[in-house]
């Protein structure tokens, strides 16, 4: 048990926080209304992300890119799509919620960790990270316009009396809390001294900006749990509601990953770009679409669920692909020999 906590110490604090935040939603009411508490842990959370992340040798996936625009395609481009019309099978909260989902950019270390695993390319997958992760001030008040901005009033500036929310606030904020922290996270790298010691305390900090994640949806179930409270018995959302919420958010990462991986079969990539295209090009960022819905979406406190769905699935959904893409390079490499499990 204590091995298997070691290994899954994020997944097991997900669920603490998510049951502390619903059953003590009362008493911790004050804290999702902190907003120098919200946006600090934001900063400080991809700040450590991006400090200890040596992009290596890219050289190679810059000189052959089409892999990984073909992967920033799907992730930027074609989820979204695939989230809008799953989205019109849900309602309210949870339809906002994964649109919010999609619109936001690649995860900023899994899908290279995940990548890596499976025997891929992982430079391909850091390249798409970065790209979606810079660009995401731009592209994601975009999809959010389109998809859910009935919901949030956005307009293209401030209007008049001061009402809604303007499309040049929105890329702004996301510009000072996602990239300028991600800028000077790899600016902070160019001092030898302090490049070395991020580089030589990679996990220490990653466990550190995962604690931040694990605050950051502590503080939107919080929210979760007040608007549940104050909702009418008939306006409850049902178990069946959550259940095709979750089987709609597990569809749209598989048929992401899937499209991915059969778009580079037919192109004929090779087998490593392959992988990466896979995960790079399905998987989300949680910690960026939580600043957002706890910023933009404070009258829609449900939207956080997909997001946290999307986000436990794709750990245990993508780490069975990844140990079969390493079961088949085994059985490949060793016909005779069979993979003993934890190999």
């Amino acid at each position: 048990m204590r091995s298997l906590l070691r290994r899954h110490w994020f997944l097991a604090g997900l669920l603490a926080v998510v049951i502390v935040g619903f059953a003590f939603s009362e008493p911790l009411r004050q804290l999702p209304d902190m907003q120098v508490l919200r946006n600090g842990i934001v900063v400080t959370v991809l700040f450590l992300m991006a400090f200890p992340l040596a992009f290596g040798d890219l050289h190679g996936a810059i000189r052959r890119p089409a892999a990984a625009i073909l992967a920033t395609l799907i992730n930027a481009g074609i989820l979204p799509l695939f989230a809008w019309a799953a989205s019109l099978l849900s309602s309210g909260d949870f339809a906002i919620g994964i649109n919010l989902m999609a619109a936001i950019p690649c995860t900023l270390a899994s899908a290279a960790v995940w990548t890596r695993r499976a025997g891929g390319n992982d430079s391909i997958a850091l390249i798409v990270t970065i790209v979606t992760n810079s660009l995401c001030f731009l592209i994601t008040p975009f999809w959010l316009l389109w998809t859910t901005g009935s919901h949030i009033t956005i307009t293209i500036w401030a209007s008049p009396d001061g009402k809604g929310l303007s499309l040049a606030e929105m890329m702004t904020k996301l510009f000072l809390l996602v990239v300028l922290p991600m800028a000077f996270g790899q600016l902070a790298r160019l001092i030898p001294k302090a490049g070395n010691w991020a580089t030589r305390n990679k996990f220490q900090l990653g466990i550190v900006a995962q604690m931040g994640v694990l605050c950051m949806v502590l503080l939107g179930c919080i929210s979760c749990g007040l608007k549940l409270r104050s909702l009418p018995t008939d306006q409850m959302p049902t178990l069946i509601s959550f259940a095709v919420m979750i089987v709609l958010v597990l569809g749209i990462h598989l048929s992401a990953l899937l499209l991915g991986i059969g778009a580079a079969k037919q192109l004929h990539f090779p087998r490593s770009e392959e992988i990466a295209i896979a995960f790079a090009g399905s998987q989300k960022t949680l910690m960026i679409g939580l600043a957002i819905a706890s910023e933009f979406y404070t009258a829609n406190p449900l939207a956080i669920l997909p997001m946290v769905a999307f986000h436990v699935g794709q750990l245990f959904l993508d780490t069975a692909v990844a140990d079969r893409y390493m079961a088949a390079a085994f059985e490949k490499a060793h016909p005779e020999e069979p993979l003993i499990e934890g190999d």
